[in-house]
């Protein structure tokens, strides 16, 4: 798109970061202490080097806060004079938005790059301190984090609703009725003699239908208006991944990583450009270009009533909305799923297609429709229907905004006129309980987190995913479900850290990183102010919080091996019963003296759930073996355990044949340390090992790989 006067080179995300061995910031001046990672270190010489050369330097990273940092970071690691330094930014990757881009270069912008310094620096604070605390008080290899915890506590909160839930029975009644030419609609009752009607036994429902069942029914009233419906805005970061998780079932992170193919270019028979605008954003703006454009796409597909005279503008409503000016629609409206299809893969093509139709509608004229509620008498009763009809789609031609609870689908109702007599054809009494209010998805988690203000677009599915793979939390089909741990987790940090799982303290963060990013403050007094009190609190509960007031609750039983008080703990795969004298001897060793090794499951504890694998059966005690899961990642065990330990060594093939034997294949496999290498599956009659994959002609033995 720049021609051949320019090279392009990739820092491949931030190419300088805070230490992971350690915390990386002075306390006193909150000054972070950065490093470039070895694995960047070949990338930074080569843009030294590149940079050195070249007469002008354009810093071209993406146009958040964390794309400005990762531009001041590569400004100090290329290291030439600043007169060489432009930054430019971009909403979309087409040749006319980079050549806009390069007309109105600009400098860093200092503000944005402190914003995000504060929030990388108060980050990096309460994980580096806390996650310990939460080692030595309830299990190893735990984290917590400033949005990740106020999350967690959400789901598990919801989780306290629905399992503190009481279901209330109800009754409804409904009859099915036919006017004088025949058509027929239902119709529910909602009074008798003139209050609501309020059933909640099977005997009273019965009594009602007895009672309607030999009534005369009468149209009471037929009232109609008509109603219209704006489409939905076009999409922000959230309302994408919302939508997506509702009509496509993916994922916040598969969401993601299809609008990072889509933004960064996709091929589309000749050089790769780019298919929407920047996907990390909350604003809700729309270029005036592509508003022009979307008019006249509209008016050639779908025909010209379809289409506004005026361009329809909506307001951002978030705080915050200030990191990136455009909402995230497709570069060329005129570019329909159908033309690009075959250049896209089929889960790229189902978000497009998404996105194509969101930003379409969110520019055609009104639904319009026609609802007519219909009231009916009948000895003292009094039924209603409501009928809907579609006067004009305009927009639901092209999307329809899904939400959480499913829309109950509305029917057109017959033309009758009031004091009509209808036909009953028949009485339905409905038994129903009151629903506990429902689990959060992806989806929903996503939104309540937005309606308080935590996090920004960047930070959903990175946290969605923390707590997945930290165990906080499973999937449940969609359903977001925590763990014990989870609870536990959530317990702790309620009683001795209230500010971190609270969603109005992170809102403020969040606040104030918005007020560094637009020059209103100094970020280090923003993080001193934040993590004076904190650690002194860190400090404190560090003595004073006893892991077994954490992670063990007291009971009433008594073990019945030793006579010694019995307690819930919190193990690896969730809560059971154990002795408080409990201890296990090493393997194939006996029981510590004094020791006792009763342990049982929890009433109700939820087992894992097995998949068996067909036909395989374990060579030691004859059972099915079944996939699981341990400590470290999935396995082939016996369904027998603990009874029977037996675990199926498993290869992961490579393709590659064996340089030493020339016979067996190269396999994946683990050493003492964990670390990963490879090795031939003749072993032990062949000995070979090397800890990269070699080709196929050579190979590389590695001397303690095993």
């Amino acid at each position: 798109m720049l021609g051949p006067r320019y090279k392009v080179e990739a820092s491949f995300g931030h190419i300088r970061d805070l230490p992971k061995s350690k915390l990386g910031v002075d306390l006193k001046t909150f000054e972070p202490e950065y490093i470039v990672p070895e694995d960047s270190e070949k990338q930074a010489r080569l843009l030294r080097r590149e940079a050195k050369s070249a007469p002008h330097v354009w810093l071209a990273t993406d146009l958040d806060r964390e794309g400005e940092a990762i531009a001041w970071h590569l400004a100090d690691i290329i290291n030439v004079p600043k007169s060489k330094l432009k930054r430019v930014t971009f909403h979309e990757i087409t040749p006319a938005a980079i050549q806009q881009a390069f007309k109105h270069p600009r400098e860093i912008d200092q503000d944005l790059v402190n914003a995000q310094q504060a929030r990388r620096v108060v980050d990096r604070l309460v994980g580096y301190t806390m996650s310990p605390l939460l080692w030595k008080k309830i299990r190893y290899g735990l984290s917590a984090g400033r949005v990740q915890s106020v999350a967690l506590r959400l789901i598990v909160d919801r989780e306290r609703e629905i399992q503190a839930f009481v279901a209330q029975e109800y009754w409804t009644l409904e009859a099915a009725l036919e006017d004088h030419a025949g058509h027929t609609f239902t119709a529910e009752v909602i009074q008798h003699k003139g209050h609501k009607l309020e059933v909640h036994d099977g005997g009273t429902a019965e009594k009602h239908r007895a009672a309607l069942a030999d009534a005369r029914y009468t149209v009471k009233s037929v009232d109609t208006r008509e109603s219209s419906r704006n489409a939905a805005p076009p999409f922000t970061t959230s309302t994408l991944q919302q939508e997506a998780s509702r009509k496509l079932g993916y994922s916040v992170k598969r969401t993601m990583v299809l609008a990072q193919q889509q933004y960064e270019g996709v091929s589309l028979g000749e050089a790769p450009v780019g298919l929407i605008t920047y996907m990390r954003t909350d604003s809700l703006h729309v270029a005036e270009g592509a508003l022009r454009q979307a008019h006249d796409v509209i008016a050639s597909e779908f025909g010209v009533p379809y289409a506004l005279e005026r361009p329809r503008h909506y307001k951002t409503r978030s705080k915050g909305a200030q990191e990136a000016h455009e909402a995230i629609r497709p570069t060329d409206l005129a570019r329909t799923p159908d033309r690009v299809k075959r250049f896209l893969k089929p889960d790229q093509l189902k978000l497009y297609t998404l996105i194509w139709q969101r930003t379409i509608a969110s520019q055609m004229a009104s639904a319009r429709f026609e609802n007519t509620r219909l009231d009916v008498d009948a000895a003292g009763y009094v039924l209603r229907a409501n009928g809907r009809k579609v006067l004009f789609d305009g927009f639901l031609r092209a999307y329809f905004e899904s939400s959480d609870e499913p829309e109950k689908e509305i029917s057109p109702l017959p033309d009758v006129a009031a004091g009509e007599e209808l036909k009953l054809l028949g009485l339905d009494a409905s038994q129903h309980f009151t629903q506990p209010p429902a689990r959060f998805t992806e989806a929903s988690l996503v939104k309540t987190l937005e309606e308080h203000g935590i996090g920004r677009p960047s930070t959903y599915a990175p946290t969605i995913s923390t707590l997945i793979d930290r165990k906080y939390v499973r999937k449940d089909a969609r359903a977001l479900v925590p763990e014990d741990v989870g609870f536990v987790v959530t317990d702790f940090l309620r009683e001795h850290f209230p500010d971190i799982v609270d969603t109005g303290f992170t809102a403020r963060m969040e606040e104030d990183l918005d007020k560094i990013a637009s020059g209103t403050v100094e970020w280090a007094p923003v993080v001193r102010q934040f993590f004076t009190p904190f650690s002194k609190r860190v400090e404190e509960k560090t003595k004073s919080v006893k892991k077994s007031d954490v992670t063990e609750e007291p009971t009433d039983r008594i073990c019945p091996k030793c006579g010694r008080p019995v307690v819930i703990k919190l193990g690896r795969y969730g809560r059971f019963y154990s002795c408080t004298g409990f201890a296990k001897g090493k393997k194939g060793q006996p029981v510590p003296p004094g020791a006792c090794d009763y342990s049982e499951p929890l009433e109700g504890q939820r087992e894992p759930q097995l998949e068996i694998i067909e036909g395989e059966m374990c060579p030691e005690c004859g059972k099915p073996l079944a996939r699981r899961r341990g400590r470290f990642g999935p396995f082939i065990g016996c369904t027998g355990y603990p009874d029977c330990k037996y675990i199926k060594k498993t290869q992961q093939k490579t393709g590659v044949t064996c340089p030493e034997c020339g016979k067996g294949e190269l396999v994946r496999r683990r050493g003492r340390g964990r670390s990963m290498f490879y090795g031939c599956e003749r072993y032990p009659e062949c000995t070979f090992t090397a800890r990269e994959l070699p080709g196929k002609d050579e190979a590389t033995p590695g001397k303690d790989a095993a």
